[in-house]
């Protein structure tokens, strides 16, 4: 685990699953539809059970009929999780690979997006997975240093949020996370 300490606050990188952190919240790496899919998505509403997804169905319901657009966020409760809440949000999908200018504003937005809607809520805890770099094929290393310092900015503005961690479920993300954390803090 690496963490940076600062004014009361905590980034903190470590290797995780997600589903398990006691954090306040806990920010799911969504698809549009919000009705759950693979990776990280799959495992919460797996482990979080019914309730997430029929939360997720009225917010589809009454909010957005066409799905949740990408770099937005929408919070259901944690259901069966150890966390209280589960905040959706959809990162960009990378064709080729390739993070684009317009793609790394996406996926700034889904990390803003996320924290900013926890601190609406009160909520002082955050757990992130990587966003975007699994099924969505955004590169580690460069989604890595925009997820980071977007926290970064966002926790050095806000005063509701105190720490937002980064829960890493494989060694080799886990390692560029935890690389772009020194060189951040460096």
């Amino acid at each position: 685990m690496e963490k940076l300490e600062f004014s009361g606050k905590r980034l903190v990188v470590k290797l995780g699953d997600i589903t398990e952190e006691d954090t306040e919240a806990i920010v799911n790496a969504a698809n549009s539809s919000l009705m759950g899919g693979g990776g990280v998505d799959g495992a919460i509403h797996s482990k979080g059970g019914t309730v997430i997804l029929e939360e997720c169905k009225r917010i589809r319901e009454n909010e957005y009929p066409d799905g949740l657009p990408t770099g937005e966020a929408v919070i259901t409760s944690g259901g069966n999780l150890k966390a209280r809440f589960v905040i959706h949000t959809v990162g960009p999908v990378c064709s080729g690979g390739i993070l684009t200018e317009e793609k790394a504003r996406l996926l700034r937005n889904a990390y803003h997006n996320s924290l900013k809607l926890a601190s609406q809520k009160g909520i002082k805890t955050v757990a992130f997975p990587s966003i975007s770099t699994g099924a969505y094929r955004c590169p580690v290393d460069e989604s890595s240093k925009i997820a980071l310092r977007t926290a970064l900015e966002f926790l050095k503005e806000d005063s509701t949020v105190q720490e937002v961690r980064f829960v890493l479920f494989t060694d080799y993300i886990y390692e560029i996370y935890r690389e772009s954390l020194r060189e951040l803090s460096g």
